[in-house]
């Protein structure tokens, strides 16, 4: 089945159509100076579903995420302090021990949200080398030139710029965004390596001086590096798409002398009470947050997936009670078809998968797609083929669904004390006694049910 996405820079949904059946996704990684909040983390959700889709539908991937340990500034633009820095002075270690700290805690993540790990993770640092080579080429292709501060991009070279953030060229003058700065020979140009100031930390030898890489041209230079010059589907928030994407595409076109991404993909914020995720609001958790509250990461990726990437998705705790419910409930309805003994009509469970997989097919639909779930499991007679339906439905949900078992219970230490007096009680043959401690363990909730050898278990 065709998967169609909305593509942010033709504004609508278009049909993706990967060379030789393997779609190159390239997806904006975290910036590793601090904790990932459950707004970052909903991106990576979102990665994850657009490559388990992609997966469902019978493509084959090659997925990059860029971790970005240097060069991204205070602002997205080119303003302010490079974040690492910030970071480093901050806690008193290197900007590579801030970076190793951040990832480690941010993969973990992750891996608890059950996000599939990309066939690529780069740091910035580690291509420092290919980053030079792609600015040498944007230069010797005429679109950069040289200042006192570094290398800049020369906007008015580029056909159409703003047009993936929906900005013309003399809109993009007065951005709000957009820094003047003598150096630039126009105010929307952008820096692609940064001559770097004696006690910067982070510095390279480079054919325009010692310095550091610009934040934009790390992911362009990544994604040439692994995924050459077509990439599929290039995803990141909402936010990169003014700036940081756009700058991309200025980058791949003066190197490539064309398009390389076919599909920009965006997904919304996750907002806070109705208001932006921030530490101003109160409202930025983290899943370690969650985690001392009682909540899974799957109940967190239960509640991602009742809303559509598209659409920003208000957190609160209410919501998150809700998913937590809802994920309890889908549990204990998949545990009654394991255990069912009903048999479905091929042509029925057919029907469900098609349903499922055309609204996934459609724009990657979550809350549609969950529906036909819900259908399935409340409509249906119990039975062992709709659970596993929803195992291979699960490909893509990421729910953990094979892992669920029969829930047992703690025995207290007093019902356990009860049942051991009980079975002295038998081995004596004082069966009215035991008894009396069989129904006094029966008041309490539990049942015991009795074994050869005088052995028992309790329920």
């Amino acid at each position: 089945m065709e998967l169609k996405l909305f593509n942010s820079l033709t504004r609508k949904k278009q049909a993706l159509k990967p060379i030789n059946n393997t779609v190159n996704f390239y997806f904006c990684g975290p910036t590793v100076y601090w904790y990932q909040h459950i707004g970052n983390m909903r991106a990576f959700y979102v990665m994850d579903m657009v490559r388990r889709t992609v997966k469902y539908l019978g493509y084959n991937i090659n997925q990059v995420m860029n971790i970005t340990d240097v060069g991204h500034m205070t602002s997205d633009a080119d303003e302010g302090e490079d974040k690492m820095e910030v970071a480093s002075k901050r806690e008193h270690k290197t900007p590579e021990e801030i970076a190793k700290f951040y990832w480690g805690i941010c993969f973990n993540d992750m891996q608890a949200l059950n996000v599939e790990t990309p066939e690529h993770i780069c740091p910035a640092t580690s291509v420092i080398n290919d980053i030079i080579a792609f600015v040498q080429d944007i230069l010797d292709n005429g679109y950069g030139y040289i200042t006192e501060n570094g290398v800049y991009y020369d906007t008015s070279k580029c056909p159409n710029y703003g047009a993936l953030g929906g900005m013309n060229q003399n809109e993009k003058q007065f951005g709000a965004r957009i820094k003047v700065d003598e150096f630039k020979r126009n105010p929307a140009d952008f820096v692609l390596w940064v001559k770097a100031k004696d006690n910067h930390i982070q510095r390279w030898n480079s054919p325009w001086g010692v310095g550091y890489p610009g934040w934009h041209i790390e992911c362009s230079a990544i994604g040439n590096k692994f995924l050459g010059e077509h990439i599929d589907i290039h995803g990141g928030g909402v936010e990169h798409k003014t700036v940081h994407h756009e700058n991309e595409i200025a980058q791949n076109y003066a190197k490539c002398g064309h398009q390389v991404v076919d599909i920009w993909f965006h997904l919304e914020h996750l907002m806070f009470n109705g208001g932006k995720m921030s530490k101003s609001t109160g409202g930025i958790y983290t899943l370690s947050n969650l985690k001392e509250k009682g909540y899974s990461p799957m109940d967190l990726r239960m509640f991602y997936l009742s809303a559509h990437y598209s659409k920003p998705q208000n957190f609160t705790f209410e919501a998150l009670n809700n998913a937590k419910e809802s994920y309890s409930n889908l549990k204990k309805l998949l545990l009654k078809h394991k255990n069912g003994t009903s048999k479905i009509e091929t042509s029925k469970l057919n029907w469900l998968k098609t349903k499922f997989t055309e609204y996934l097919a459609d724009d990657i639909n979550t809350p549609l797609a969950l529906s036909v779930v819900w259908d399935a499991l409340k409509n249906y007679p119990d039975s062992v083929d709709i659970y596993n339906l929803m195992l291979d439905f699960d490909h893509v949900l990421g729910l953990k669904l094979a892992e669920v078992k029969e829930e047992t219970k703690q025995i207290p230490s007093e019902i356990i004390a009860l049942a051991e007096e009980r079975k002295l009680a038998r081995i004596n043959k004082d069966y009215k006694q035991s008894d009396i401690l069989r129904d006094k363990i029966a008041s309490l909730g539990y049942t015991i049910l009795d074994k050869p050898k005088n052995e028992y278990e309790i329920k």
